[in-house]
Protein backbone atom coordinates (compact mmCIF):
# COMPACT_ATOMS: atom_id res chain seq x y z
CA UNK A 1 0.00 0.00 0.00
CA UNK A 2 1.39 3.44 -0.87
CA UNK A 3 1.71 6.00 1.84
CA UNK A 4 -0.52 9.06 1.80
CA UNK A 5 1.45 12.19 0.95
CA UNK A 6 -0.21 15.40 2.12
CA UNK A 7 -0.69 18.01 -0.56
CA UNK A 8 -0.15 20.88 1.87
CA UNK A 9 2.98 20.88 3.95
CA UNK A 10 3.27 22.59 7.26
CA UNK A 11 5.69 25.48 7.37
CA UNK A 12 9.09 24.45 8.64
CA UNK A 13 10.09 25.71 12.05
CA UNK A 14 13.52 27.39 11.88
CA UNK A 15 16.32 25.20 13.25
CA UNK A 16 18.86 26.39 15.79
CA UNK A 17 21.27 27.32 12.99
CA UNK A 18 18.42 29.22 11.33
CA UNK A 19 17.87 31.28 14.45
CA UNK A 20 21.62 31.97 14.58
CA UNK A 21 21.31 33.49 11.11
CA UNK A 22 18.38 35.55 12.38
CA UNK A 23 20.59 36.78 15.24
CA UNK A 24 23.34 37.72 12.76
CA UNK A 25 20.79 39.63 10.69
CA UNK A 26 19.74 41.52 13.81
CA UNK A 27 23.35 42.40 14.63
CA UNK A 28 23.94 43.53 11.05
CA UNK A 29 20.93 45.84 11.27
CA UNK A 30 21.96 47.30 14.62
CA UNK A 31 25.53 47.66 13.38
CA UNK A 32 24.20 49.87 10.58
CA UNK A 33 21.95 51.80 12.99
CA UNK A 34 24.49 54.40 14.22
CA UNK A 35 25.73 54.98 10.66
CA UNK A 36 22.24 55.60 9.24
CA UNK A 37 21.24 57.68 12.27
CA UNK A 38 24.38 59.82 12.00
CA UNK A 39 23.85 60.33 8.27
CA UNK A 40 20.26 61.49 8.77
CA UNK A 41 21.23 63.91 11.54
CA UNK A 42 24.58 65.24 10.27
CA UNK A 43 24.29 64.99 6.47
CA UNK A 44 20.49 65.26 6.04
CA UNK A 45 20.35 67.68 9.01
CA UNK A 46 17.19 66.23 10.55
CA UNK A 47 16.32 67.14 14.16
CA UNK A 48 16.96 64.21 16.48
CA UNK A 49 13.56 63.88 18.17
CA UNK A 50 11.66 64.39 14.92
CA UNK A 51 13.69 61.55 13.42
CA UNK A 52 12.73 59.29 16.32
CA UNK A 53 9.04 60.21 16.06
CA UNK A 54 8.77 59.92 12.28
CA UNK A 55 10.67 56.66 12.01
CA UNK A 56 8.73 54.96 14.76
CA UNK A 57 5.33 56.19 13.53
CA UNK A 58 5.84 54.32 10.25
CA UNK A 59 6.82 51.20 12.18
CA UNK A 60 3.89 51.53 14.58
CA UNK A 61 1.31 51.85 11.78
CA UNK A 62 2.66 48.84 9.89
CA UNK A 63 2.90 46.79 13.07
CA UNK A 64 -0.56 47.75 14.30
CA UNK A 65 -2.21 46.68 11.05
CA UNK A 66 -0.62 43.24 11.31
CA UNK A 67 -0.65 42.42 15.01
CA UNK A 68 -3.40 44.31 16.86
CA UNK A 69 -6.12 41.76 16.14
CA UNK A 70 -4.20 38.87 17.66
CA UNK A 71 -2.92 40.71 20.73
CA UNK A 72 -4.52 40.08 24.11
CA UNK A 73 -5.12 43.53 25.70
CA UNK A 74 -4.50 42.04 29.16
CA UNK A 75 -0.80 41.65 28.33
CA UNK A 76 -0.38 45.45 28.53
CA UNK A 77 -1.10 45.34 32.26
CA UNK A 78 2.22 43.62 32.93
CA UNK A 79 4.67 45.83 34.91
CA UNK A 80 7.65 44.09 33.26
CA UNK A 81 6.33 45.22 29.87
CA UNK A 82 6.29 48.91 30.79
CA UNK A 83 9.63 48.63 32.56
CA UNK A 84 10.96 47.26 29.30
CA UNK A 85 9.42 50.20 27.42
CA UNK A 86 11.08 52.82 29.62
CA UNK A 87 14.46 51.15 29.21
CA UNK A 88 14.03 50.98 25.43
CA UNK A 89 13.04 54.62 25.04
CA UNK A 90 16.04 55.68 27.15
CA UNK A 91 18.27 53.49 25.00
CA UNK A 92 16.81 54.88 21.75
CA UNK A 93 17.18 58.56 22.67
CA UNK A 94 20.73 58.33 24.10
CA UNK A 95 21.91 56.16 21.20
CA UNK A 96 20.54 58.53 18.56
CA UNK A 97 21.95 61.59 20.32
CA UNK A 98 25.36 59.93 20.66
CA UNK A 99 25.89 59.66 16.90
CA UNK A 100 25.04 63.34 16.45
CA UNK A 101 28.18 64.20 18.44
CA UNK A 102 30.68 61.48 17.55
CA UNK A 103 31.53 58.94 14.86
CA UNK A 104 29.25 55.97 14.37
CA UNK A 105 32.22 53.61 14.74
CA UNK A 106 32.93 54.93 18.24
CA UNK A 107 29.31 54.53 19.27
CA UNK A 108 29.26 50.94 18.06
CA UNK A 109 32.55 50.32 19.82
CA UNK A 110 31.03 51.40 23.13
CA UNK A 111 28.01 49.21 22.42
CA UNK A 112 30.31 46.18 22.22
CA UNK A 113 31.17 46.71 25.89
CA UNK A 114 27.58 45.80 26.81
CA UNK A 115 28.39 42.17 27.82
CA UNK A 116 30.66 43.45 30.56
CA UNK A 117 27.93 45.79 31.77
CA UNK A 118 25.50 42.86 31.77
CA UNK A 119 27.89 40.90 33.99
CA UNK A 120 28.35 43.78 36.44
CA UNK A 121 24.63 44.60 36.49
CA UNK A 122 23.70 40.96 37.11
CA UNK A 123 26.15 40.87 40.01
CA UNK A 124 24.75 44.12 41.43
CA UNK A 125 21.01 43.69 40.86
CA UNK A 126 20.60 39.92 40.87
CA UNK A 127 23.53 39.04 43.15
CA UNK A 128 25.04 36.73 40.53
CA UNK A 129 28.73 35.93 40.56
CA UNK A 130 30.83 37.87 38.08
CA UNK A 131 31.79 35.38 35.32
CA UNK A 132 35.43 34.27 34.99
CA UNK A 133 37.77 36.34 32.83
CA UNK A 134 35.46 39.39 33.00
CA UNK A 135 38.14 41.68 34.45
CA UNK A 136 40.83 40.60 31.99
CA UNK A 137 38.52 40.79 28.99
CA UNK A 138 37.26 44.24 30.03
CA UNK A 139 40.80 45.58 30.41
CA UNK A 140 41.93 44.09 27.09
CA UNK A 141 38.88 45.47 25.27
CA UNK A 142 39.49 48.93 26.72
CA UNK A 143 43.07 48.82 25.42
CA UNK A 144 41.73 47.90 21.99
CA UNK A 145 39.19 50.72 22.18
CA UNK A 146 41.88 53.26 23.03
CA UNK A 147 43.94 52.05 20.07
CA UNK A 148 40.93 52.51 17.78
CA UNK A 149 40.50 56.07 19.03
CA UNK A 150 44.20 56.90 18.76
CA UNK A 151 45.42 59.57 16.36
CA UNK A 152 49.15 59.27 16.99
CA UNK A 153 50.76 56.47 18.95
CA UNK A 154 54.51 56.53 19.48
CA UNK A 155 56.71 55.95 22.55
CA UNK A 156 57.13 59.71 22.95
CA UNK A 157 53.73 60.96 21.82
CA UNK A 158 50.26 59.50 22.34
CA UNK A 159 47.18 61.37 21.13
CA UNK A 160 43.53 60.39 20.97
CA UNK A 161 41.56 61.48 17.92
CA UNK A 162 38.79 62.90 20.09
CA UNK A 163 37.24 66.36 20.32
CA UNK A 164 35.01 67.77 23.04
CA UNK A 165 31.99 66.80 20.93
CA UNK A 166 33.34 63.24 20.77
CA UNK A 167 33.49 63.23 24.56
CA UNK A 168 29.79 64.11 24.78
CA UNK A 169 28.92 61.46 22.20
CA UNK A 170 30.94 58.79 23.98
CA UNK A 171 29.31 59.65 27.33
CA UNK A 172 25.87 59.30 25.73
CA UNK A 173 26.96 56.02 24.13
CA UNK A 174 28.04 54.71 27.53
CA UNK A 175 24.61 55.57 28.97
CA UNK A 176 22.97 53.93 25.96
CA UNK A 177 24.99 50.75 26.49
CA UNK A 178 23.87 50.65 30.10
CA UNK A 179 20.24 50.73 28.96
CA UNK A 180 21.02 48.04 26.37
CA UNK A 181 22.38 45.81 29.13
CA UNK A 182 19.11 46.21 31.04
CA UNK A 183 17.24 45.52 27.80
CA UNK A 184 19.05 42.20 27.32
CA UNK A 185 18.02 41.12 30.81
CA UNK A 186 14.41 42.29 30.57
CA UNK A 187 13.62 40.74 27.17
CA UNK A 188 14.46 37.29 28.49
CA UNK A 189 12.36 37.96 31.60
CA UNK A 190 9.47 39.06 29.39
CA UNK A 191 9.64 35.75 27.51
CA UNK A 192 9.34 33.92 30.85
CA UNK A 193 6.11 35.87 31.48
CA UNK A 194 4.68 34.73 28.11
CA UNK A 195 4.80 38.24 26.66
CA UNK A 196 4.97 38.08 22.87
CA UNK A 197 7.49 39.91 20.74
CA UNK A 198 4.63 41.83 19.10
CA UNK A 199 3.45 43.15 22.48
CA UNK A 200 7.00 44.18 23.36
CA UNK A 201 7.40 46.04 20.08
CA UNK A 202 3.99 47.77 20.21
CA UNK A 203 4.66 49.01 23.76
CA UNK A 204 8.12 50.17 22.71
CA UNK A 205 6.74 52.14 19.77
CA UNK A 206 4.00 53.86 21.79
CA UNK A 207 6.40 54.89 24.54
CA UNK A 208 9.11 56.16 22.19
CA UNK A 209 6.69 58.16 20.01
CA UNK A 210 4.98 59.77 23.00
CA UNK A 211 8.13 60.81 24.85
CA UNK A 212 10.04 61.92 21.72
CA UNK A 213 7.07 64.04 20.57
CA UNK A 214 6.95 65.84 23.90
CA UNK A 215 10.71 66.43 23.85
CA UNK A 216 10.57 67.70 20.25
CA UNK A 217 7.90 70.26 21.18
CA UNK A 218 9.81 71.35 24.27
CA UNK A 219 13.03 71.77 22.28
CA UNK A 220 11.25 73.67 19.49
CA UNK A 221 12.65 71.50 16.69
CA UNK A 222 12.16 72.68 13.10
CA UNK A 223 10.20 70.01 11.23
CA UNK A 224 10.36 71.89 7.90
CA UNK A 225 13.73 70.27 7.19
CA UNK A 226 11.85 67.13 6.11
CA UNK A 227 10.57 69.01 3.06
CA UNK A 228 14.12 69.56 1.77
CA UNK A 229 15.30 65.94 1.78
CA UNK A 230 16.90 64.58 -1.39
CA UNK A 231 16.13 61.22 -2.95
CA UNK A 232 19.29 59.75 -1.36
CA UNK A 233 18.17 61.03 2.05
CA UNK A 234 14.83 59.25 1.65
CA UNK A 235 16.60 56.02 0.66
CA UNK A 236 18.70 56.19 3.81
CA UNK A 237 15.60 56.95 5.87
CA UNK A 238 13.84 53.92 4.36
CA UNK A 239 16.81 51.75 5.31
CA UNK A 240 16.72 53.23 8.81
CA UNK A 241 13.03 52.42 9.25
CA UNK A 242 12.68 49.10 7.42
CA UNK A 243 16.15 47.70 7.98
CA UNK A 244 16.68 48.69 11.60
CA UNK A 245 13.55 49.84 13.39
CA UNK A 246 11.48 47.02 11.88
CA UNK A 247 13.95 44.34 10.87
CA UNK A 248 16.40 44.86 13.70
CA UNK A 249 13.75 44.87 16.42
CA UNK A 250 11.79 41.88 15.15
CA UNK A 251 14.84 39.70 14.47
CA UNK A 252 16.55 40.60 17.74
CA UNK A 253 13.52 39.94 19.94
CA UNK A 254 12.80 36.66 18.11
CA UNK A 255 16.42 35.49 18.39
CA UNK A 256 16.60 36.36 22.08
CA UNK A 257 13.44 34.44 22.87
CA UNK A 258 14.49 31.33 20.91
CA UNK A 259 18.23 31.25 21.61
CA UNK A 260 18.58 33.19 24.84
CA UNK A 261 20.80 36.14 25.65
CA UNK A 262 24.12 34.18 25.98
CA UNK A 263 24.14 32.86 22.42
CA UNK A 264 22.78 36.04 20.83
CA UNK A 265 25.29 38.13 22.77
CA UNK A 266 28.17 35.89 21.66
CA UNK A 267 27.67 37.25 18.13
CA UNK A 268 27.69 40.88 19.27
CA UNK A 269 31.10 41.68 17.79
CA UNK A 270 29.58 41.39 14.31
CA UNK A 271 28.00 44.81 14.89
CA UNK A 272 31.40 46.47 14.70
CA UNK A 273 32.11 44.82 11.33
CA UNK A 274 28.72 46.04 10.09
CA UNK A 275 29.33 49.57 11.41
CA UNK A 276 32.76 49.74 9.76
CA UNK A 277 31.35 48.61 6.40
CA UNK A 278 28.35 50.94 6.39
CA UNK A 279 30.37 53.81 7.88
CA UNK A 280 32.94 53.62 5.09
CA UNK A 281 30.20 53.43 2.46
CA UNK A 282 27.92 56.25 3.63
CA UNK A 283 30.04 58.54 5.80
CA UNK A 284 33.62 57.91 4.74
CA UNK A 285 34.51 57.03 8.35
CA UNK A 286 37.39 54.55 8.22
CA UNK A 287 40.21 53.21 10.32
CA UNK A 288 43.20 55.12 9.01
CA UNK A 289 46.18 53.61 10.83
CA UNK A 290 47.67 50.23 11.69
CA UNK A 291 47.07 50.97 15.37
CA UNK A 292 43.37 51.55 14.81
CA UNK A 293 43.02 48.32 12.82
CA UNK A 294 44.94 46.48 15.54
CA UNK A 295 42.63 47.92 18.18
CA UNK A 296 39.56 46.81 16.24
CA UNK A 297 40.93 43.27 15.94
CA UNK A 298 41.73 43.18 19.68
CA UNK A 299 38.17 44.23 20.53
CA UNK A 300 36.57 41.76 18.10
CA UNK A 301 38.66 38.78 19.22
CA UNK A 302 38.47 39.56 22.94
CA UNK A 303 34.72 40.07 23.10
CA UNK A 304 33.97 37.05 20.91
CA UNK A 305 36.29 34.85 23.00
CA UNK A 306 34.86 36.13 26.28
CA UNK A 307 31.25 35.58 25.26
CA UNK A 308 31.98 32.10 23.96
CA UNK A 309 33.67 31.26 27.25
CA UNK A 310 30.61 32.39 29.18
CA UNK A 311 28.26 30.55 26.87
CA UNK A 312 30.26 27.33 27.28
CA UNK A 313 30.25 27.80 31.04
CA UNK A 314 26.46 28.16 31.11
Amino acid sequence: MSRHIPLIRRPRIPTRSGWVLVALAAHTSWGAYPVLARYLQVVSDLPTMSLIVTGNIFVFIALALVTFRRLDPRVFRSPILWMFALVVVSRAITNLLAVRFTQAIYVQLITLMTPFLVAFLSATLLHDRIPPYTGRATATSLIGALLMMSKDLTPSNTKLALSSADGIGIALALASSLFLALYMILVRRAAQHNISGEALLITQMVTIISIATILSLLLGEDWHRWQALSRRDWYVFAGFVLGVLVGGNVTQISALQHLGAPLVSSLLAWRLVSALAFGALLLGERLTSVWQVTGALIVLVTITWYLRQQRGRE
